[in-house]
């Protein structure tokens, strides 16, 4: 038995349940109905439930008894039945629960239908947590949905690092085969080791008296793998406008932040990791440097941390001003590292940088294509699956895509570390040549802010 916000949550929930048999309470048809009015995602999926309802009970072969095959609207991993409840069924609810209220009236229907089908197992699937303890007090089975989540747990999320064994050098040194081209050593490796990598993941060897290597797999055939190795930006002759990397992971983000050949990347860590800083050096490296890309479009989820404090004034650009201190706040350091120009010669680069700069909001991405553009979304642990699509397919020829954010700071009431669009990008886009993902480990903001976000 399916409760409304599911249904509201994905409107194809229905075709989700394999062999199982659906069966939709009335007091959920009505609870759709009202609140199919508006723009809101919520009431475009009530609108999106009813147009499915409807074109299974076109025919008209609606048997109470025998409902309607999942199956023959296209959907054939549904080979389950659609019921309605269609007739009375006798509610008894317990005293303490009001009558009135709609998620009660769920109850008492699950609590019914189990005694006119006794010989059927009968679940509630709800994504209201409350619902479900309710329904748990009162002795009726029920759990969440999810199908909708990428990872049942956050720490299941694809890193893009691996630590190579202790024995690497012993078992590999002597078979592998290696050689130079364009500055980067190329190591040739085959063994147990291959199955495990995936294309652009970083691998790194650190062990005292040992030679390090720090490398990045470029190509996996059949049973061998490639590794190249990395362009070091720790070092200040390789700083990104003005910029070193200070850890190992800052320097394999800057290796694919800087790389013409990633169209898509995703950064994820902590607060104080260096995400959004390393990424606006690279951009405007590339952008006013290099002149790969034309400009830098940043966006971000409006998402409020505490009380909203209502409508902005101004224009899109104004509107998204206040949300974009981050961006500001690094604007600033970048602006500061280049002490040889002088006082008006930082103000000539600072608007030079922010002519570059486009600050877009996320409402008004729909139809748009960027051409040779770099785009930052900042944030992006707040962005449904759904967002995250409707972003990425934005990209035209020439355009990188660069998602920010941190999974333990998600703000939206209805989203959790596993069904966030940003880890479901990380988890889709695993192995594809084009893309990278780097999870940032180590904060490099201030002593304070590190002991901070260990012990608070």
């Amino acid at each position: 038995m399916l409760d409304t916000n599911v249904l509201m949550h994905d409107p194809m929930s229905l075709f989700r349940f394999e062999e199982h048999d659906v069966f939709l309470p009335m007091i959920t048809l009505e609870e759709l109905d009202d609140h199919k009015k508006g723009m809101s995602e919520v009431a475009r999926n009530a609108r999106q439930v009813s147009r499915e309802l409807d074109a299974l009970a076109t025919d008209g072969s609606l048997d109470p008894k025998e409902g309607i095959a999942l199956a023959k609207s296209g959907h054939r991993e549904a080979s389950g039945r659609l019921f309605f409840q269609t007739t009375l069924l006798d509610i008894r609810l317990p005293a303490g629960l009001p009558q009135g209220k709609a998620d009660n009236q769920i109850l008492g229907v699950v609590q019914a239908l189990r005694e006119a089908q006794p010989g059927r197992e009968v679940v509630l699937v709800s994504k209201d947590i409350n619902m479900r303890v309710k329904a748990r007090a009162l002795g009726l089975p029920a759990e969440d949905y999810f199908n909708d989540k990428t990872l049942e747990d956050g720490d299941l999320l694809y890193t893009g690092v691996q630590h190579l064994p202790a024995d690497f050098w012993e078992k590999h040194g002597k078979t592998m085969e290696s050689w130079q081209q364009g500055g980067h050593t190329l190591y040739r490796i085959s063994g147990p080791l291959v199955p495990s990598l995936l294309i652009n993941q970083f691998v790194y060897f650190e062990a005292p008296g040992a030679i390090p290597l720090h490398a990045r797999v470029i190509e996996i055939t059949g049973k061998t793998a490639v590794l190249k190795t990395l362009r070091d930006y720790t070092h200040a002759k390789n700083a990104v406008w003005g910029v070193n990397a200070r850890n190992r992971e800052q320097n394999f983000a800057l290796n694919l932040l800087m790389d013409p050949d990633c169209d898509f990347i995703t950064l994820t860590g902590t607060a104080g990791t260096g995400k959004t800083l390393m990424t606006l050096a690279a951009a405007l490296s590339q952008v006013l440097d290099e002149r790969r890309y034309t400009e830098i479009i940043v966006t971000r989820v409006t998402v409020p941390v505490g009380e909203d404090i209502g409508f902005l004034p101004g224009t899109e650009e104004e509107k998204m001003s206040p949300w974009m201190g981050a961006l500001d706040d690094n604007l600033e350091v970048l602006a500061r590292s280049d002490g040889t120009a002088g006082e008006w010669g930082r103000a000539a680069t600072n608007d030079l940088v922010r002519s570059k700069i486009r600050i877009k909001s996320l409402n008004f991405m729909r139809g748009r294509t960027f051409l040779n553009k770099f785009v930052l979304i900042d944030e992006a642990q707040n962005l449904t699956p759904k967002q995250m699509k409707t972003l990425i397919t934005r990209a035209g020829p020439g355009t990188k895509i660069v998602c920010l954010g941190n999974l333990a700071q998600i703000d939206t009431p209805y989203l959790t570390e596993g069904s966030s669009g940003l880890t479901y990008a990380v988890d889709r886009f695993k192995g594809w040549p084009h893309s990278g993902h780097v999870t940032l480990a180590r904060g490099e903001r201030s002593r304070l802010a590190d002991f901070a976000s260990e012990v608070l």
